[in-house]
């Protein structure tokens, strides 16, 4: 065994939020926390058993070949030529299933992270994440990358084509703070992605298009009233909108508190907004889940800045 390679591996990967408002598909940033941990250990038996899923209430495959994080192992064991190797996976999920925050995403990235290093990182992050890219479509039925991108290479990152596949890191202002809230209430992505339209005004797509190049602009030169302003979605929101209870009084009290924006994380129901300060971030945070209780909805809050790291190891 080379002396980079090791016997077993614990890591985390974080949770994402994709589209950032006005980028369906194609933008996405990393947060600190929620995520999900993998520990990884090499074994005789070839072959790659899932052993262990916590957190999960049941809900996900059991099978290798079904579930994301060792479907993805599989599938990057034969193109390295590593098939005969042995791996046993346990997975333990800190994030919501469904929740609009990347569950499949995290999982999948922290698999294919952790094997990676395992066998001495043989291929490099940006590398992995055509395999990341092939998870999410047996997870959700649709291969897109808005979620294991930031998740696999942290930070703020574009996704400015598919075939090839082509992703861009953008900066991240220091400043910049997300307050994200996840309401306990079920819209499944696939649900959410039927009700969008197929076919848009040119008006709205011009819209878009100038509210998606302001806000990379506003990354670039951390102009945060820029940013603010640019986050307006004339095309999806309007319509995924409606499945999230209290999305508009959410949406409200986060911009009378301050906030440069507000919006639906990926297909919802998890909502954030961006903000200047970490204290603003989490009193924002505060406000709307205090709402949501007297609403008789339970949440999760969270409160981080833009996680520029991604997958880490963690030394037990």
């Amino acid at each position: 065994m080379s002396p980079i390679e090791k016997d077993s591996i614990h890591v985390f990967a974080p949770a994402t939020v994709a589209n950032m408002v006005c980028g369906f598909d194609v933008l996405g940033f990393a947060i600190d926390e929620p995520g999900d941990e993998v520990y990884m250990r090499r074994v005789d038996q070839p072959g790659v058993r899932l052993v262990n899923i916590t957190g999960d209430e049941g809900r996900l495959p059991r099978e290798a070949e079904r579930n994301t994080v060792s479907a993805s192992v599989l599938t990057f064991l034969q193109h390295i030529g590593q098939t005969d190797i042995g791996l046993e996976i346990e997975l333990h999920k800190h994030m919501p299933i469904g929740s609009g925050l990347g569950s499949s995403a995290a999982s999948t990235v922290a698999g294919l992270f952790a094997v990676n290093t395992l066998l001495g990182s043989p291929l490099s992050r940006k590398e992995l994440l055509p395999f990341a890219v092939q998870g999410e479509a047996l997870a959700c039925g649709h291969g897109h990358a808005d979620n294991v991108a930031p998740a696999l290479l942290g930070g703020v990152t574009l996704i400015r084509g598919y075939d090839p596949l082509d992703v861009v890191t953008l900066p991240a202002p220091p400043e910049l703070h997300a307050s994200v809230v996840f309401p306990h209430v079920d819209v499944p992505t696939r649900d959410a992605r039927q009700m969008i339209r197929t076919k848009v005004a040119l008006k709205d797509a011009v819209t878009q298009w100038g509210n998606i190049a302001g806000l990379v602009a506003g990354l670039f030169t951390a102009d945060y009233e820029l940013i603010g302003r640019s986050m307006h979605d004339v095309l999806i929101e309007p319509t995924r909108a409606i499945l999230i209870p209290e999305f508009y009084e959410m949406r409200r009290i986060a911009m009378e508190s301050g906030a440069l924006t507000f919006g639906i994380s990926g297909s919802g129901p998890s909502v954030f907004a961006f903000t200047q300060s970490r204290d603003k971030a989490a009193a924002i945070t505060n406000l709307i889940q205090a709402h949501l209780t007297e609403r008789g909805i339970e949440s999760n809050g969270y409160v981080s800045g833009v996680n520029t790291d991604g997958p880490k190891e963690i030394n037990n």
